[in-house]
């Protein structure tokens, strides 16, 4: 009887693989996936000199910039250190414009952020497609609107001659109110118009998320007895979780965006006690006050705050198990 050969065959070793093998399969990826690389190229190069190439810049909140010097005040500007940072925190604005930038954006992100998130959960209940289309599409148009167009339609409404609202006071024997001048409604407009923009946008993410959630798991809990707050309590909103969690990290690091243009665009002197923000008030010592260096030192400052607020929340929602960003 033949004697069997037991001894198993010789492998020859595949890792690592050749680096020439490796270079070919990054051309044919490439070959193979080349529109989808000429898609991204004009998002890069918008970040390349819109975002990026601006950050050098920055190196004039440690100058006292002269801006008649041109390029070359880059290099012949005295250094002055971290003074303009000092001047800026013990400056009589600081508390004042950080604790509004702070207001602003907590009432923006405490009924802002929910809201898109309720509107989707009501929308993903209706069964009429007509309807849920047409209440989208609703929704979701004044996204697309400038806050410039936004603006004018805020004042023409709030306006003391012809006002909607204004109207609506004098119908129930009230006087005309200039809303926009009163501290005391101020903030609410902000938040209610911001509100208003951003609902329908903000749902689509949500609801997108909702249509890869598995029916079976709507149809077991019907069938164990479940009503509709409780498959959305316990089976919608734990599938969207990431979707949640993701959209928070950006709110939070946003957090100091209190919406510079909207203010901008609406605020008055009158408001400034309860509107001045970060923002603007770099924009009336930058570009008003043609104070370069100081302004872009409160810009930094800004950054900096955000990007530890945005690793932060990105921990904590790792902590808690969801996603995060990295």
């Amino acid at each position: 009887m033949d004697q069997i050969d037991l001894s198993l065959p010789k492998i020859s070793p595949s890792f690592p693989p050749k680096k020439s093998g490796q270079f070919l399969e990054t051309l044919r990826g490439l070959k193979r996936d080349r529109f989808y690389y000429l898609l991204i190229i004009l998002p890069l190069l918008y970040f390349l000199v819109f975002r990026y190439l601006p950050m050098l810049g920055v190196v004039i909140a440690f100058q006292d910039y002269d801006p008649f010097l041109g390029i070359e005040g880059f290099w012949t500007s005295p250094w002055v250190g971290f003074t303009h940072f000092t001047n800026f925190i013990k400056s009589i604005f600081f508390w004042r414009i950080i604790g509004n930038t702070l207001i602003i954006s907590g009432l923006k992100l405490l009924f802002g952020f929910p809201a898109p998130i309720i509107l989707a959960l009501l929308l993903n209940e209706v069964r009429s497609t007509l309807f849920k289309r047409a209440v989208q599409n609703i929704s979701y148009l004044p996204h697309f609107l400038s806050m410039v167009v936004v603006a004018g339609l805020v004042r023409s409404m709030l306006t003391v001659q012809g006002g909607l609202f204004n109207q609506i006071v004098r119908l129930f024997g009230g006087d005309p109110i200039a809303f926009l001048t009163y501290p005391e409604y101020f903030r609410g407009i902000l938040v209610g118009t911001t509100l208003w923009q951003e609902i329908g946008w903000g749902a689509i993410l949500y609801l997108a998320a909702m249509s890869t959630i598995n029916i079976e798991l709507y149809e077991a809990a019907a069938m164990d007895g479940a009503n509709k707050f409780q498959q959305a309590l316990n089976i919608t909103l734990p599938g969207i979780a990431y979707v949640i969690a993701i959209q928070l990290i950006f709110s939070i690091g946003g957090l100091l965006n209190a919406g510079f243009e909207q203010i901008l665009l609406l605020y008055s002197p009158g408001v400034y006690g309860v509107a001045d923000i970060i923002d603007t008030y770099v924009y009336r010592n930058g570009l008003l006050g043609r104070q370069y260096s100081f302004a872009a030192a409160v810009g930094l400052f800004k950054s900096l705050i955000a990007l530890l607020l945005m690793v932060g929340a990105n921990r904590v929602a790792k902590w808690v198990g969801q996603p995060g960003l990295w």
